[in-house]
């Protein structure tokens, strides 16, 4: 009797462990596949409908690039890893993976870009007043407008038309970045949570399989 009630024991232990870790890796879909009801959005001076700057066909998300502008979530996030795949259709060209954004504003939030830019995808660029502790001002010098963190790594992305990988964790406010499967920035910073965005810059962009798990 009593080994039984000792194997029941670990039993409804496991069970909570396998549940608590169920919970912890749960996936969220940002993008359905279908449409962009999970979005809002933000096109500079307001110049034309959303709608003519962000789209989806074929279940992929379509951003022309022109005029400036983002989409962003309409939830924040903290403590998860963001999994985001994109293409340059014809040209590589400037666009950006925006995360933790305190304050959406137009044309640019506060927030912090993850460069996807041809050639410094993985780069960070701190967004209207935001921060990151590596960003290192020097004595008497003038803050830039757009403080970079530039990559670690040699670049890592594909040619034109094939599909790029950004995994990123961000964790009590740190941000590690992988572009396919390469290593590529760590930032600090004080925010723990905001709403995550795609941006419209350059060019045609798309974007797919737009997820996150919880940490």
């Amino acid at each position: 009797m009593k080994r039984k009630m000792f194997v029941l024991a670990i039993m409804s232990i496991a069970l909570c462990c396998f549940t608590g870790e169920a919970s912890a890796q749960q996936v969220i879909k940002l993008f359905n596949g279908k449409d962009l009801s999970a979005w809002d959005f933000i096109v500079d001076k307001n110049s034309v409908p959303a709608g003519q700057v962000y789209w989806v066909e074929d279940g992929v998300i379509h951003i022309k690039g022109n005029p400036f502008g983002y989409m962003y979530t309409k939830e924040k996030y903290g403590d998860y890893k963001l999994h985001v795949e994109w293409r340059w259709p014809q040209e590589a060209t400037n666009s950006g993976i925006f995360l933790l954004i305190e304050d959406v504003k137009n044309p640019f939030p506060n927030g912090i870009e993850c460069q996807l830019a041809a050639g410094n995808a993985g780069d960070f660029v701190c967004l209207g007043g935001s921060d990151l502790a590596e960003f290192i001002q020097r004595p008497g010098e003038q803050r830039p407008a757009f403080p970079v963190v530039k990559k670690a790594n040699a670049t890592s992305e594909k040619p034109v038309g094939e599909w790029n990988e950004a995994n990123i964790w961000v964790k009590n406010g740190t941000i590690t970045v992988y572009i396919n499967g390469v290593y590529q920035n760590t930032g600090t910073s004080k925010v723990k949570a905001g709403h995550i965005g795609l941006q419209s810059e350059g060019k045609d962009i798309q974007f797919r399989n737009i997820q996150i798990v919880k940490l």
